[in-house]
């Protein structure tokens, strides 16, 4: 399914359409998040990126997903609270949705599609990121113990 990053949309939280369109010219990192996951940590790198960056063109899109171990509990009412108290977040989070399966995310199908894996298309866990350059292109494929810190530089080049 070879399709365009900016045709695609999720939905926050709160069920409002988040055009993907409307992050035409920025630079998109994309990580599916759990909040009981031992990876968890990250999301505090992803604020201080989301926060040193936001204004030089950087978006931070959080995808949580229950897909791994049960890892993210939450429901969509109490996911943005919980990202916000225990872990300081501001930035974007969509609604849960699956990364893998007959009921993949279509933004998820687009990125796997651009950018396979270890295990194929498959994500192999929470926090895989996906990082867009400003044209909707998917650039790079980080593992999960990747932390955000590390994809820096990769940021800082697109910018």
């Amino acid at each position: 399914m070879k399709s365009d990053f900016y045709q695609l949309s999720a939905k926050t939280p709160s069920g409002d359409v988040l055009p993907m369109s409307a992050y035409k010219g920025k630079v998109v990192l994309i990580v599916n998040t759990a909040t009981k996951c031992g990876l968890a940590p990250q999301f505090e790198g992803l604020e201080k990126l989301h926060k040193v960056y936001k204004d030089k063109g950087l978006v931070v899109l959080g995808f949580p997903c229950n897909q791994f171990a049960g890892q993210e509990p939450e429901s969509n009412e109490t996911i943005t609270e919980a990202c916000q108290i225990n872990h300081g977040v501001t930035f974007q989070l969509t609604e849960k949705c699956d990364v893998n399966g007959e009921n993949t995310h279509p933004i998820f199908q687009f990125l796997k599609n651009q950018k396979g894996g270890f295990l194929g298309s498959k994500i192999k866990w929470n926090f895989t990121k996906f990082l867009i350059d400003k044209k909707g292109n998917v650039v790079e494929r980080y593992v999960p113990i990747t932390k955000p810190e590390a994809i820096e530089k990769d940021l800082k080049a697109l910018l």
